[in-house]
């Protein structure tokens, strides 16, 4: 049963056919796809885990072990940082330009600076691993010459086994891309 009005990537009410851009605030940074079920798991994982040491942390707490509880309180702030960063992971465009957001670094490309946004097959990463596997890539060419860092890959915990998803999501960007680069 599809429920419309739940959804990330339309407006209340609006065809996804209506409109090429779906977001109302070009301004605000967006991301143009939902997470993936790899990474809502992982996530969701993360967060049960960080459920288990709170508790510990609280048990430890009532047994009189202030040091021990802050650990475990710690720990679990820590895991529940690790599991909403792990959310934000991935590809968010504006106005401004496109970001890629990792588990560690955030790189933001403006629309001037880049000369081309487009698909390609490449070996990319599966699921974040060393291991790598030919598939594609939508990649960004700055005006530089930069080697070009892959934006999304169909590998990735986004699109892994959703190759419609990944369509989707590289003509969303590329169609930000066509909007807001000049020259």
């Amino acid at each position: 049963m599809p429920l419309p009005f739940l959804t990330a990537d339309r407006a209340f009410d609006a065809d996804a056919e209506d409109i090429a851009l779906p977001f109302d605030d070009h301004d605000s940074w967006r991301r143009p796809y939902r997470p993936g079920p790899w990474r809502v798991a992982a996530a969701a994982t993360l967060l049960l885990l960080a459920s288990f040491v709170l508790l510990a942390g609280v048990i430890i707490t009532v047994t009189g072990s202030l040091s021990g509880a802050s650990v475990c309180f710690v720990l679990a702030g820590v895991v529940i940082a690790s599991a909403l960063r792990l959310l934000r992971v991935g590809a968010w465009v504006s106005r401004h330009g496109v970001r890629r957001v990792g588990f560690l670094r955030t790189t933001t490309i403006a629309w001037s600076d880049a000369s081309v946004v487009r698909t390609v097959q490449q070996p990319v990463r599966w699921l974040g691993f060393p291991r790598t596997v030919q598939g594609q890539a939508l990649i960004v060419v700055r005006r530089g010459g930069d080697t070009p860092t892959p934006l999304l890959t169909d590998h990735s915990a986004d699109f892994l086994a959703r190759a419609e998803a990944f369509e989707r999501a590289t003509d969303t960007v590329e169609a930000w891309s066509d909007e807001y680069r000049t020259g």
